[in-house]
């Protein structure tokens, strides 16, 4: 089967990097699509394949402002052209690879993380914080009208993907809404071989780990242990990570971006993970439980659907706590400070092996084989 393999940007290792990363091994001779790439930032199995970017690569000092280029994104993905001789195209898409063009009769697979967040449902979060660049005056009215393009754009090309599989049922319904179309939920892998528990005393510190970008509401968890008297560890870089810096206390160390082994040495030894955002998916809750800490999250999206919430039943994996306020996060917190026999390691060790890396390829790989299965025989039967 010969695949070509889509993808937004390549800029660095994250979760959609990571369900990228398994095709790319399953598939090493594929032809790697992307607007652009940093090169040496993602995995080895990546890095490797033969990648073909788009004019946007030729931007200088394109690796820090990319975010700036969205309105030309549209075009770049639309300048990419794919080779008609494919079996199969397969996008993982945030923003805009959905929407590159497969050769006329190819099936084309997207694995939709969401539809773009900041032209549909998140634009407050990304673009109102007090300080940002457009959040208000004549420049807002221009960046309204851009998104409000885009997602017409967006909402237009939905049907240059044949079939989309959704990172979880949140996005699933998202994609009903936007697109209206149906999609199968494969979840994200999780490398819960590497994330895993050790024998060493949890200490007293509540650790964050996240891309500092405004949805991620890390300014709750810092304003909820400055209240607490509580310490705590955030690991991430970002574009929010000055205006952080200055609003945390001595209480707060931003540590920046740290490899994977410290990241799960921090989860191995923190009270508990602190996630006040809403997430698509939310790889970093299930990595937390792997390693057995408690989750303490917001009752939205995909984190409902990957941790058990010890409010509700005898022992869990976490706790929800149900508005995005400081207050919130820190009733939540006291609580299960009050009540740690409601919380397992065991428990979350093993919901967290629902969500495994092998379990993942299996899905995909599965279901990629069916919709070429059925376009051949579709063939066959014409």
């Amino acid at each position: 089967m010969k695949v070509a393999l889509v993808h937004d940007w390549l800029t660095g290792m994250r979760g959609g990097e990571k369900c990228l990363a398994v095709l790319c091994r399953r598939f090493p001779d594929a032809q790697l699509f992307t607007l652009l790439h940093c090169r040496g930032r993602t995995a080895p199995s990546i890095e490797r394949m033969q990648i073909t970017t788009s004019f946007l690569q030729r931007v200088p000092g394109i690796a820090r402002h990319y975010r700036y280029w969205l309105p030309l994104m549209p075009r770049a993905i639309e300048s990419l052209r794919i080779p008609a001789d494919v079996d199969l195209v397969v996008s993982f898409s945030h923003a805009v690879a959905k929407s590159i063009q497969p050769p006329p009769g190819v099936p084309h697979v997207c694995y939709c993380f969401t539809p773009m967040r900041y032209a549909w449902q998140l634009r407050r979060d990304y673009f109102s914080a007090k300080g940002r660049r457009f959040s208000r005056g004549p420049l807002a009215a221009v960046r309204e009208a851009l998104l409000d393009r885009i997602r017409r754009w967006d909402r237009a090309t939905s049907g240059r993907a044949t079939h989309y599989v959704a990172i979880s049922q949140t996005i699933a319904d998202r994609i009903a809404a936007c697109y209206d179309r149906p999609s199968t939920v494969i979840y994200p892998p999780v490398d819960t071989d590497f994330y895993t528990p050790a024998a060493i005393e949890r200490e007293d510190f509540y650790l964050c780990v996240s891309a500092l970008a405004p949805y991620k509401k890390i300014d709750l968890a810092i304003e909820a242990c400055r209240r607490l008297g509580r310490r705590l560890v955030v690991i991430g870089a970002g574009p929010e990570y000055r205006r952080l810096a200055r609003s945390a206390g001595s209480g707060v160390e931003l540590l920046g971006w740290r490899s994977d082994a410290e990241i799960r040495d921090c989860l191995r030894r923190c009270r508990a993970l602190l996630f006040p955002g809403q997430e698509d998916f939310g790889i970093v809750p299930v990595e937390a439980q792997a390693c057995g800490a408690p989750v303490i999250a917001y009752r939205q999206g995909g984190a409902c659907e990957t941790v058990l919430d010890a409010g509700q039943r005898n022992v869990g994996s976490g706790i929800f706590f149900d508005e995005q306020t400081p207050e919130a996060l820190a009733a939540a917190m006291r609580w299960l400070e009050a009540r740690p026999e409601r919380f397992s390691t065991a428990v979350a060790r093993q919901q967290s092996l629902k969500f495994n890396a092998d379990r993942y390829e299996r899905e995909l790989v599965g279901y990629l084989e069916q919709v070429v299965g059925a376009g051949r025989a579709l063939r066959r039967a014409g």
